[in-house]
């Protein structure tokens, strides 16, 4: 469904953020893309929903295809006319406004009012809260809530491949739990996705494929499972080396203690 095809991005004259990035979505799946700060994950997503300009960023080499279509040379509404729908990094929701208009805005794209309906039937089987709290600010929803209303808002487009920055940010263990299961649901309804995350234990949980940005390179790439297992990816985002440290460092200290033991038996059977 998207093809990214030797990607190169800078911000203004001089700052590189991206340098030869491929990567492959399919059409029925969920790509993880991970990485720390300063990888160059939100600039990828810019380049695929053709917001760079926003933030003086300009695509020098590559291209982005969607669906065989080239896309990194429009505009982001003829982008989101296409399908590609995405929820930015912070849950930017019109916090003045109600839950039900903050719908509504998302749903302004859509071709008929039957689609606008579908749409939102679909995000109050998602997300029932935001049905509970049709009538309310959105400034005034928890942080989780926030976010099932930003990922709202943008499946009232009916999109076909949904690009998501960072929704676990500053969520609580068990709400970030709940956002990755939603994402197991869009995706099972018929969504492809692309979910940039720092958190790598959910992303990589909900992802059918990953790949790992390093200073805008791609530094490795391949299913979810295959990533999960990799040294690599244990030591720098799933922290398995530190737990595989701990439990040596355990087992270590009991050896210590039942040699001490076994000392002390024998100095009073001696």
């Amino acid at each position: 469904m998207l093809n990214v095809r030797n990607l190169q991005v800078r911000y203004g004259r001089s700052v590189a953020a991206l340098h030869g990035v491929d990567l492959e979505v399919p059409a029925d799946g969920v790509l993880a893309v991970l990485g720390s700060n300063g990888a160059g994950k939100s600039t990828l997503l810019r380049a695929i929903s053709g917001t760079l300009r926003l933030h003086r960023g300009s695509v020098l080499a590559g291209s982005v295809e969607f669906d065989g279509k080239r896309i990194d040379r429009l505009d982001p509404a003829a982008i989101v006319h296409l399908g590609v729908v995405g929820v930015p990094e912070g849950r930017q929701v019109f916090a003045r406004m109600s839950v039900e208009d903050n719908l509504r805005a998302g749903g302004i794209g859509a071709r008929t009012a039957e689609a606008r309906t579908a749409a939102r039937k679909r995000v109050h089987e998602l997300f029932p809260v935001l049905a509970e709290r049709a009538k309310q600010r959105a400034g005034l929803l928890s942080g989780g809530e926030q976010q099932m209303l930003a990922i709202g808002r943008a499946l009232m487009s009916a999109p076909r491949l949904l690009l998501l920055d960072e929704p676990s940010l500053g969520l609580a263990p068990k709400v970030i739990a709940r956002i990755g299961e939603i994402i197991r649901e869009i995706h099972d309804q018929g969504t492809a996705v692309v979910l940039v995350e720092q958190n790598a234990v959910m992303a990589l949980r909900v992802a059918d494929h990953a790949a790992v940005l390093e200073v805008g390179r791609i530094a490795l790439q391949g299913t979810a499972a295959d990533l999960s297992a990799s040294d690599d990816v244990q030591r720098l985002y799933l922290g398995g080396h530190a737990e595989s440290d701990a439990t040596a460092e355990a087992e270590a200290r009991d050896a210590r203690q039942h040699r001490a033991g076994v000392r002390e038996l024998s100095r009073w059977a001696g």
